[in-house]
């Protein structure tokens, strides 16, 4: 059963985020947004994606996967939308277009890699999530070099949309799963996973934050330059995927509960750098270390939110976690440039740590698994 399709799924999707990432000061001033207001256009991408996450969790239940392609597609459609916009009110149309569309194939892509796991016994949700995060480093670093090199916004976008029908033309052709009940209605929450949503709602906060602020924490705080800048998303998603990949190894030895907590509070130590960073080398190392904490909350919950469900429902199951995870990712970087409008980006950034802190003490409560069973140090399920 291949796996291609959906990994480069991932692939394409952090090729977009990494790229809106570095190319924000350029969104920002194109408009001729405030910090606030350009925050506040962010928020659209939630009110687009929100519904239409649910919705495909009750579409992956009725018809499977075979919809992931077609969600790829649109999503590269409307990936070039922001390059068009002039006004603040024009970047939040576009945004909300792409939030609906990129919320959607987000709940696909995870509920086929999800579906992978359950039927070949075996964990990929980390490695998934670390391709994700390998996009967000290339899409972060190439839109950097090109915005030096004189590179527009549509130039950018418009890479990242070729990429995203190279996936879509990847799941036509790999294995289709089958929908498991030909239930109707409206789309719901599944109540079983929704403790796990919240957890990754808080973690999603903060991962929003630091890859949509870096970039300009960097160039307005710091006087950094453009190619400059774009390395606080770069090596936020470098340390992400780095994350993911040693998440994929250490979860067969920790388990989800203790990698999970570590893994916040290692979160915690780079919020910390980052809110008192006095210059630039600093701060990008303090984006490392935050990417590299919070990079294991995703696909430990996503994974624990599939895993734990029933087929019938895991659909619905992985949709909860992942619109709700979306919830805290996409009204995080508002909620940041709020709070920088009145107090500043350090005090935005230590307030995250406090959420880190939150999230340390919570992961015990959440119920996750331990080892993986059937698995011992040295060994790997197959």
């Amino acid at each position: 059963m291949s796996r291609r399709g959906p990994l480069a799924a991932f692939v394409a999707f952090g090729l977009l985020w990494g790229a809106l990432a570095a190319l924000a000061p350029a969104m920002q001033t194109a408009v001729g947004a405030s910090k606030a207001a350009f925050g506040l256009a962010l928020l659209f991408i939630a009110v687009g994606s929100l519904p239409a996450m649910l919705l495909t969790g009750r579409e992956l239940d009725r018809r499977g996967t075979r919809i992931l392609p077609w969600l790829l597609a649109g999503a590269a459609v409307a990936a070039v939308l922001p390059a068009f916009a002039g006004s603040v009110a024009t970047l939040a149309a576009g945004l909300f277009v792409l939030g609906a569309f990129s919320g959607a194939t987000d709940v696909a892509m995870n509920a086929a890699v999800s579906e992978l796991e359950v039927r070949r016994d075996t964990r990929l949700m980390q490695l998934a999530h670390a391709l994700y995060s390998g996009g967000v480093l290339v899409g972060a670093l190439a839109t950097g070099l090109a915005r030096e090199l004189g590179a527009d916004r549509l130039h950018v976008l418009g890479g990242v949309a070729l990429a995203l029908l190279v996936a879509a033309a990847l799941n036509l052709r790999h294995e289709r799963f089958e929908p498991r009940t030909t239930a109707t209605g409206r789309p719901r929450l599944s109540r079983a996973a929704i403790p796990l949503g919240i957890a990754c709602a808080a973690a999603f906060v903060i991962e929003g934050s630091m890859e949509n602020w870096g970039a300009i924490f960097l160039e307005r705080d710091l006087e950094a330059s453009p190619g400059v800048s774009a390395l606080a998303p770069a090596a936020y998603g470098g340390a992400m995927m780095l994350g993911r990949l040693s998440g994929q190894w250490l979860e067969q030895r920790l388990g989800d509960t203790l990698l999970l907590a570590g893994a916040m509070a290692v979160a915690l130590l780079g919020l910390l750098g980052a809110a008192v960073a006095p210059n630039v080398p600093t701060a990008i190392a303090a984006f490392f270390v935050g990417g590299a904490g919070i990079s294991i909350a995703a696909p430990t919950l996503f994974g624990a939110g599939g895993r734990l469900a029933t087929p019938a429902e895991r659909g619905s199951a992985v949709a909860t976690v992942t619109t709700l995870g979306y919830l805290g990712f996409l009204v995080g970087p508002p909620i940041v440039g709020g709070l920088a409008e009145v107090v500043g980006l350090r005090a935005a950034f230590a307030g995250l740590a406090l959420l880190a802190v939150a999230l340390v003490v919570a992961t015990p409560r959440l119920g996750l698994s331990g080892r993986v069973p059937g698995t011992v140090p040295g060994t790997r399920p197959v």
